[in-house]
């Protein structure tokens, strides 16, 4: 067995024993995926405005405090368990661009190009927030090509970790991860609708 596997692994264990209860497994678990969560958090934070007010370091400590929180979880594995916590980081990064937004809704909306949308960056506080709102249809419209997205970008998983958590081939992950880069770059560059 490879380190890595050996690592993930480790980590799976970890988080069935916390599903357990045991809170032991949640002390050596925290020691073991901070980093992670960490390198994570800083990867988002690359992408936002230089003078954002919050830091790699405060963006995990409030996913973690909301996941140790939180309603009791049936942890999958390694994988499941990064999938959610990108998802929390995103929500948090979406809830505070939303809260320190200063300018109306599509006023001073720039369009962006396929590259942006190849890589879904969503850039600074405005882009994220509609970025959000296009995920958020996208969910609407399929779900599973949107949790695809989350998977791959927010969560850093690969193919094979996204097709593992969706319980699809690699192959329909490449397929979803396709069409829902076209699909929010349409979306992204669509005009804002005019206000009366």
């Amino acid at each position: 067995m490879t380190r890595k596997a050996e690592h993930s692994h480790d980590v799976t264990e970890l988080l069935l024993a916390w599903s357990n209860g045991d809170e032991k497994a949640l002390k050596k678990l925290t020691s073991i995926v901070y980093n992670e969560l960490h390198r994570l958090a800083r990867h988002y934070m690359a992408v936002e405005r230089p003078d954002h007010t919050l830091q790699a370091t405060a963006l995990v400590n409030e996913a973690y405090m909301r996941l140790v929180n939180w309603k009791p979880m049936r942890w999958q594995n390694r994988a499941h368990f990064f999938a959610v916590s990108a998802q929390l980081m995103r929500r948090i990064l979406v809830d505070f661009a939303r809260a320190h937004q200063r300018q109306k809704r599509g006023a001073g909306q720039r369009s962006l190009s396929l590259e942006d949308v190849a890589v879904v960056s969503p850039g600074r506080g405005e882009d994220l927030v509609a970025f959000d709102d296009a995920l958020k249809r996208l969910a609407e419209f399929d779900g599973r090509k949107a949790q695809v997205v989350e998977l791959r970008f927010f969560g850093g998983l690969s193919v094979e970790e996204t097709a593992e958590v969706l319980k699809v081939s690699p192959f329909t992950v490449l397929r979803d991860w396709k069409l829902a880069k076209l699909w929010l770059l349409r979306e992204l560059n669509r005009e804002p609708a005019p206000e009366n």
